[in-house]
Order: C-alpha cells, then sequence, then structure tokens
C-alpha cells in the first residue's frame, strides 16, 4: 500500500479493525471478570489511573494482529509509549491505539470502557474504530465516509443519530469535562475554577458564570469524543491527553459533523494536524444546526471562542 490509501484501502482496513476490536473486547471482558473474581489491581501513578495486566494484554493482541496484517504500517499505543517504545509520526500509516479507554472504570466496573483503534496518514487521523463491549456499542468512522453507531444487532446508525439542532449559547449546553489523573494542586484548582465557571449561576455570585445545562464525565476521552458525534453530549474539552487517546474519536467526530481542534490558539479549521494530535490540548463541538440569522459551523468556531473565554488554559504534565 502507498502511504495515501484509497477508499476502498480504508474500507478493507476498517473491516479487518472492527473484527480486531470485537476480539479485543471479548478479552476486556475476560480481565473484567477476572478482576472481579479477584479483587485484585495494580497501581500506575496514583489510585486514580490504574492499569491491569489486560491493559497490556489487549494492546499485545491488537499489535500483534495489526502488524502481522499490514506490517509495513507503524504503530503507536499506550502501552508500549508507558515501556519506553517512541514512533516519530511521520506521513506513513500509523495506527494509534489505546487498548483499554477508562482504565479506572474498567477496573471499578463502570460501563464506560472501550478499546480505541485510530489509523493516521498524513500525519491526520483518517479511520476510527471505537468498541464498549460491556453495552455493545461500536463506534466507527472513515474519512470521507461518514461515522457510525452500531448496538445490540441492530442495523449501523450514521451519526449523529438525530438532526443537528441549534444552539445558540452554553447555558444551553451539556458539556463534557474530565478530572484526569494529574491531581496536583495546580491542576485540580485550574480544572476546579474552570468547571465552576462553567456550571456557576452568574445571578447568585459565580464570577464569570455560564450555567451550562450540566457537566458530564464519562471517564473516557475515546468515548466523549463518541458522544459529541453521536449528539449526546454538546461539547468535550480535556487537558492532558494522548494521541491514542483521542485520535479514533476524532475522526469519528469530525464524519459526523463534529468541530475538532486543540488550545485555545488553535486554527478553527477543523484540521486535526500532527500539532494538534501531540498538543495535548482537545475540544470538540457536536454539529450544529443552521438557524434563521447564524450558520451552524459559525456556531461552532463562536461556541468554542466562548468556552475557551471561560476557561483556564495551563500545562499538562
Amino acid at each position: 500500500m502507498s502511504s495515501t490509501l484509497s477508499q476502498v484501502e480504508l474500507n478493507a482496513i476498517l473491516d479487518f479493525t472492527v473484527a480486531l476490536a470485537r476480539k479485543a473486547g471479548a478479552l476486556i471482558l475476560e480481565g473484567s471478570e477476572a478482576i472481579r473474581a479477584s479483587g485484585a489491581m495494580d497501581e500506575k501513578k496514583n489510585s486514580v489511573d490504574l492499569v491491569t495486566e489486560y491493559d497490556v494484554r489487549v494492546e499485545e493482541l491488537v499489535k500483534r494482529e495489526l502488524s502481522a496484517q499490514y506490517p509495513s504500517f507503524k504503530f503507536i499505543g499506550e502501552e508500549s509509549y508507558a515501556a519506553g517504545a517512541r514512533t516519530s509520526l511521520t506521513d506513513e500509516p500509523t495506527f494509534c491505539v489505546d487498548p483499554i479507554d477508562g482504565t479506572t472504570n474498567f477496573v471499578h466496573g463502570f460501563p464506560a470502557v472501550c478499546v480505541s483503534i485510530g489509523l493516521i496518514s498524513g500525519k491526520r487521523p483518517v479511520l476510527g474504530v471505537l468498541y464498549n463491549p460491556f453495552l455493545d456499542q461500536l463506534y466507527t468512522g472513515v474519512k470521507g465516509g461518514g461515522s457510525y453507531l452500531a448496538q445490540g444487532g441492530r442495523a449501523p446508525a450514521r451519526l449523529p443519530l438525530a438532526r443537528p439542532r441549534p444552539l445558540p449559547s452554553l447555558s444551553q449546553a451539556l458539556l463534557g469535562i474530565e478530572w484526569g489523573s494529574d491531581r496536583s494542586a495546580d491542576m485540580v484548582r485550574h480544572k476546579g475554577q474552570s468547571f465552576q465557571r462553567l456550571a456557576g449561576n452568574p445571578a447568585e455570585g459565580v464570577e464569570g458564570g455560564r450555567m451550562a445545562h450540566s457537566l458530564r464525565s464519562l471517564g473516557s476521552a475515546a468515548l466523549n469524543f463518541a458522544m459529541v458525534a453521536q449528539g449526546g453530549l454538546d461539547l468535550y474539552w480535556e487537558i492532558g491527553c494522548w494521541p491514542w487517546d483521542v485520535c479514533a474519536g476524532a475522526i469519528i467526530a469530525q464524519e459526523a459533523g463534529c468541530l475538532v481542534t486543540g488550545s485555545h490558539n488553535s486554527p478553527l479549521d477543523n484540521d486535526v494536524n500532527q500539532e494538534v494530535l501531540e498538543g495535548r490540548k482537545y475540544i470538540v463541538i457536536r454539529a450544529i444546526g443552521d438557524s434563521e440569522t447564524e450558520k451552524g459551523v459559525d456556531a461552532q468556531k463562536r461556541l468554542i471562542k466562548d468556552f475557551y473565554a471561560t476557561v483556564d488554559d495551563f500545562e499538562p504534565k
């Protein structure tokens, strides 16, 4: 295969990675049963960021099968990175994998967990597969081919699941946020103050409060992206994630009409390039329908600017 993948090649890779994601999902369920039976868990960094032997086993399975099927493709994985492996991003096709996104959920039995398999080509995501075996939810997206949710044996439904609605302001939005694994004083202060302004009522003393409908934390960056893609969340913001957390979700979201970008000074051009992928600051907003006074894409850009004017900007560790 050339470094530029055709639609036919992408569709073939999608078929293979979907089957592989389901195989990885079976291993995740096996691990969940083993953890429930034994009560054992290993810790990584702190009590919030947990990893188990199944995190490594799932990545080994995925990497082995991808390498056998696509030996010329490069590979970036969370556990490989943690073990010291470094793969520089080039224009060559590169799989970007999080074996168990939502590790803390996985250990606690909270069913927002998925395997995330993304494919990067030309330093941009071009294919994404997310599979949550606990809820049998399969999200897929291919550049130029749309994104879909298949669940429970039903035919895949194109995303977003409903016709995009207008979104006049953040006060009418359901926002995805996460505390993350870094619980240092500075990180908790920045996020805490940001969450306070997003949720707080300015009429009752919260300076700069936007009084969003509410804030939600799924505990999985990939599934937060998927939830924005399907329209269940209006926007998701995160500082501190890594490329494998967002690669698959980003293309699924883009193909569902979402706008994805990086930090507060990133261009609002929906180009998830290397700078955005590796920048560790991400924001995605759902597809927005046109109103009588504003195009949906203009509303997306306005609301991202409004959001970034509300929250703190800070550097992840």
